[in-house]
């Protein structure tokens, strides 16, 4: 039997259609929903049985999400949450195997091509990247944006995928990318729950549509709870859609079109749909889909269950609404299918999903078996040479007896039986060994691999070109260098535009941008709201669409208001799909010293560890930063760049070719050179350790200075680590508070470079406070590396290095 044989499209128009195929669509429709239904039924029963680890299911939205299927179309776009099953059967993007596979956290790309096993289930996403880094043709696929577990962290995203609709549209210099877009005829499909409306993210991403105006359909599943909280603890007068009536449009205004239909009502449904999305695809207007009175058979997930928190009479309500049974009554009445017939459907469909079900489960358990089989066989023969040949007995027992293993359950034993066995030289140790090392490869592709997108197409590839400078080079404030930078690539590439707070009408705080508005027009070079997670979905989307977006955070101490969706989406958007999808977006911030709490931040640490994903760019200048977007703007992986507030006004040459040389990721520079200390910093503190080195000459020390560039990658050529087979001494300066920054430089340098071998000295650190900067020159002076502190810092190293040459200073 067919998965489906509707496919979108084909929405119901009775004066199109004779009886008989309006009879077959929603045969159809029903059909689907109901498979839809079992594989919650049965997913979370293969979760209580142990099979499958947790378990999050769409059941009680199917007819609402088959509606929504009907208006779906080639082009258009889907970012959504973990209750869209239904929908992603009907219009062909997933099907029942590939849910199962998920659930069972299949490693192989083919059997759950949205994750590769790495998301729970119901977790979907389309694949638009091909092996060689190159795009499908979006205009031609439906798709699919890889979701995420944050129920409403999908929504800056969902902004900017609407977004590039309207950019396709309406900029024509756009034309030649005919394979992301048909004139800008794609929307956006959102959804999202009720209780979710509630979130900062949600509020500020419906807001920012309305004001852009892009073609944004946002479905709202409403079953009147979160989890176990009911909706009146949710939302201002237990309805969304009443909240938010503000929005709707007026003649002469931006704003939505709102909607409000019932989830068990097919024909309402398909009717709402067909009519919003029709307004939204051809005035590019937002529109709000809220669905009521849905129900949630099964409750939240596998974790617990519904009875708890409603009441019998809630119970009783959902049950006589539950859409299937709706629908399903409909028909009958409508005589559109007889009872008989129904029954006969649903038969088929129950013994369909189940043999869908045990041959994703057998395809997964058939490979682990199999590695498992070799194991034992490997185990065996070491048995028959081991002192252990009891305990190896036991370990091979052990895993005959595993019920429904997991590869992890035949590496860990292997292990063990190789702890065993320390010692033992034979010929079966060594092939166990072996084994194991292959197994090892094999395993971290399956489950450690793409955290970027490792294509050709990779920023690491991108070709270094040096910067040429004219014999009259002209010296210019490093603002000016970087207006050059971004001139050069806007003129060269239509498809980059550039947006956030002031950047577009003054051309940023700092002026990076000035007058380019004015040549580029404000589709390109754009100012937002004051909404620093939307500016990144905005980008992120943007991105994800064929554009070459720079997202500006206008401080680098503002960049944690956007921070869940830098780490949760951006960040982690390669991985999660193991190289199916990429958001090439450049983040631009300034950041460093200036002055005050909020405007001197240095949060390199938590940078660090949240955006592994992201490559981490710290020019110490603004000839610097224009190499690195040069470079990053012919890649394809994500980036953010810190630029150092105070270098804007400072002087530099003007490269010839500012739009063309490369500053290479990952290549550590030694500034300057010396034998008896290496310091390792970056940004606006390397101006500091310059000048001191300068003074150190005088006291007798000659240091040696290390730029890494970009913190992630860390200097891949080791650089640091031979400096310090020369000096044997390690200073690491940083802003950021202690620990931050510094700790993870002192993790790459003393433990992947093998920098502690060349050591004979504690290695130190110089850090700021553990407070944010007090405001003014004083606070500034206290709380961060002073050119003082790294004199007297690098002196007293010495000092307890030599202290006959180098006499206390205090």
């Amino acid at each position: 039997m067919p998965e489906t044989v509707l496919r979108n499209g084909d929405a119901i128009n009775a004066a199109e259609l004779s009886f008989d195929d309006f009879k077959e669509i929603v045969i159809s429709d029903y059909r689907v929903g109901f498979e839809s239904r079992q594989a919650s039924v049965l997913g979370r029963r293969e979760v209580l049985t142990g099979k499958a680890k947790f378990g999050i299911f769409g059941d009680g939205k199917e007819v609402a999400q088959l509606a929504m299927a009907k208006a779906f179309r080639k082009g258009d776009w889907r970012a959504g949450y973990y209750r869209d099953q239904t929908f992603m059967f009907a219009t062909g993007m997933s099907n029942l195997k590939e849910f199962f596979a998920q659930l069972y956290a299949n490693p192989d790309i083919d059997k759950d091509p949205a994750s590769a096993g790495r998301q729970m289930n119901c977790h979907y996403a389309t694949r638009y990247v091909n092996a060689d880094g190159t795009w499908v043709n979006q205009a031609e696929t439906m798709n699919c944006a890889a979701d995420i577990s944050t129920t409403g962290g999908h929504m800056p995203r969902l902004l900017g995928l609407a977004y590039a609709s309207k950019l396709y549209r309406q900029n024509k210099e756009l034309e030649y990318l005919k394979t992301f877009s048909v004139n800008g005829n794609e929307v956006a499909f959102g959804t999202i729950g009720n209780g979710s409306t509630s979130e900062g993210l949600f509020f500020e991403a419906f807001n920012a549509a309305g004001v852009l105006q892009v073609p944004m359909a946002i479905s709202i599943w409403d079953d009147a709870y979160a989890i176990s909280v009911p909706a009146k603890l949710q939302t201002t007068k237990e309805d969304i859609s009443e909240v938010l009536k503000g929005f709707q449009r007026d003649k002469g205004t931006n704003g939505y079109e709102i909607f409000k239909v019932r989830g068990w009502d097919y024909v309402a449904l398909c009717e709402t749909y067909e009519r919003a999305i029709k307004i939204c695809r051809e005035e590019h207007v937002p529109v709000m889909i809220h669905v009521v009175e849905m129900t949630q058979p099964q409750g939240h997930s596998t974790s617990g269950s519904h009875e708890r928190y409603k009441s019998k009479d809630r119970l009783t309500w959902e049950d006589e609404h539950d859409c299937l049974v709706q629908m399903r009554k409909w028909m009958i009445e409508s005589a559109i299918a007889t009872t008989e017939e129904i029954d006969q459907l649903e038969s088929d469909a129950k013994k369909h999903v189940r043999e869908c079900q045990k041959a994703a489960w057998a395809e997964l358990e058939s490979e682990i078996k199999a590695e498992m089989a070799t194991a034992v066989d490997l185990l065996d023969a070491l048995a028959q040479q081991s002192i252990h040949a009891d305990d190896l007995q036991a370990i091979i027992s052990s895993l005959h007896s595993c019920i429904d293993p997991g590869r992890r359950d035949t590496i860990a034993e292997v292990r063990k039986a190789l702890r065993l066995t320390v010692g033992e030289n034979t010929d079966s140790r060594a092939a166990l060994v072996n084994w194991l090392a292959e197994e090892n490869v094999k395993n971290k592709e399956r489950f450690n691999s793409k955290l970027f997108s490792d294509t050709p197409q990779s920023p690491l590839y991108v070709p270094v070109i040096a910067p040429e400078y004219a014999d009259d080079a002209k010296s210019m404030d490093g603002r000016e260098v970087l207006n050059a930078c971004f001139d050069a690539n806007f003129e060269r590439d239509k498809s980059i535009v550039a947006f956030g707070e002031d950047v577009g009408s003054i051309g940023d705080v700092n002026q990076g941008f000035a007058g380019l508005q004015n040549k580029y027009t404000d589709l390109r070079i754009t100012d937002t709201g004051i909404r620093e997670a939307t500016i990144i979905g905005q980008g992120m989307g943007l991105a994800m669409r064929g554009f070459r977006p720079i997202a500006e955070i206008q401080y680098l101490d503002y960049l944690l208001y956007s921070i869940t969706v830098l780490s949760d989406d951006l960040a982690s958007l390669s991985y999660r799909t193991r190289g199916g999808q990429k958001a090439p977006l450049i983040v631009r911030t300034r950041g460093h010293r200036l002055e005050g709490i909020w405007h001197s931040g240095s949060p390199l640490g938590f940078i660090l560890n949240s955006l592994r994903g992201m490559h981490i760019c710290v020019p110490r200048d603004m000839t610097q930063a224009a190499g690195m977007y040069n470079t990053l703007l012919r890649g394809d992986e994500p980036a953010l760049v810190i630029e150092c507030l105070n270098g804007y006004r400072l002087k530099e040459k003007l490269p010839a070719n500012v739009g063309e040389f490369t500053v290479p990721l990952g290549k550590a520079e030694v500034l300057k050179e010396g034998n008896d200390i290496t310091v390792v910093s970056y940004g606006s503190t390397l101006r500091i350790v310059m000048e001191a080195a300068e003074e150190l000459e005088k006291l007798g020390v000659n240091i040696e200075v290390i730029d890494p560039q970009t913190l992630y990658p860390f200097d891949m050529e080791n650089v640091c680590g031979r400096s310090l087979q020369k000096t044997n001494k390690l200073l690491v300066i940083d802003e950021d508070l202690p620990g931050g920054g510094s700790a993870y430089i002192l993790q790459k340098v003393i433990e992947a470079q093998n920098g502690y071998y060349s050591l004979d000295a504690q290695p130190k650190t110089l850090c700021g406070a553990e407070h944010r900067p007090p405001y003014g020159s004083d606070g500034d002076y206290f709380s961060k590396p002073s050119l003082d502190d790294v004199i007297e810092a690098v002196y007293q190293m010495m000092n307890e290095a030599n202290p006959g040459k180098y006499p206390a200073m205090f």
